[in-house]
Order: structure tokens, then sequence, then C-alpha cells
């Protein structure tokens, strides 16, 4: 019987190290990789996957999803965390209205991805909402 081999690879090959040192870091960061047409209209959720010095090892697209919602897959997050070899997150969504008051979901989830990492000694540095010019930082308001 024959079954699927896994095989893991790591490669950070760019030249260009990019150090998170702030939550507008990040922000700049971010919507440079964000589709600015869309950020009003779609939510969108995104990973900043860091190393141990808080360099920036890539920016895995988790999720699109509609107006007024998205999908936040904790195992997913993880999954592509562990693989990366990646000693720090940062989860980063969009609210399309603009509005940057997080939801009572968007607390849940943070308390609950904050806690899985916690057991893969992974941290979750900040969660950003953002808008298409400006951001909330959980971290900065006390909230992680």
């Amino acid at each position: 019987m024959k079954v699927s081999e896994i095989k893991v690879s790591y490669s950070n090959e760019n030249p260009n190290k990019v150090k998170i040192d702030s939550s507008e870091s990040v922000f700049e960061l971010v919507m440079n990789h964000w589709d600015n047409n869309l950020i009003e209209l779609q939510e969108e959720v995104k990973v900043v996957l860091l190393n141990r010095a808080n360099i920036v090892i890539g920016i895995y697209d988790l999720s699109k999803g509609g107006i007024t919602g998205c999908i936040v897959d904790i195992k997913l997050i993880l999954s592509v965390a562990l693989k990366a070899v990646t000693s720090h997150i940062v989860l980063v969504h969009n609210h399309p209205s603009g509005n940057l008051k997080p939801s009572e979901a968007d607390k849940r989830i943070t308390s609950r991805l904050n806690k899985a990492c916690e057991i893969v000694e992974i941290s979750l540095l900040d969660h950003l909402i953002i808008s298409k010019d400006s951001f909330f930082s959980f971290k900065d308001e006390g909230l992680i």
C-alpha cells in the first residue's frame, strides 16, 4: 500500500530582511501586500510570520471572506507557522466598513489563538484590524 510522504523544507533566500519593531511597522508592511481596491469591499485575513529576531519570514494569505466576515482556522495558522519554523506571528485582518473597533468575535479568536500559540511556543505578538488609512492594535491597547 502506498501513502503520501510528508516533506518539510525551509528556505529564506530573500536578501531584503524586514524587521518588525512596532504595530506601525506591521501596518506599513501589510499595506504593501494588500489589494487597496478590495480593502473596503471584502474581508481578508493574513498572518505575518517572524523569526526569533522579528525578521519577517513571510506573509501567509489565510482567507478571504465576504463583506462582514472571514474564517480564521487556528489549526491552519499553526500548521503554516510550524512548517515555517516561526517564532512569532501577527494576525491581521481588515474591516471593510472602516470601523476599527474589534468585535466580540475578534476578541474571542485572538484569545483562542494566543492560547494555542502558547502550547507550541509561538508568540502571538499582535492582532491588527486595518482599514485603508489606519489600524487598531490589540497589543497597543493591552488586549494581548
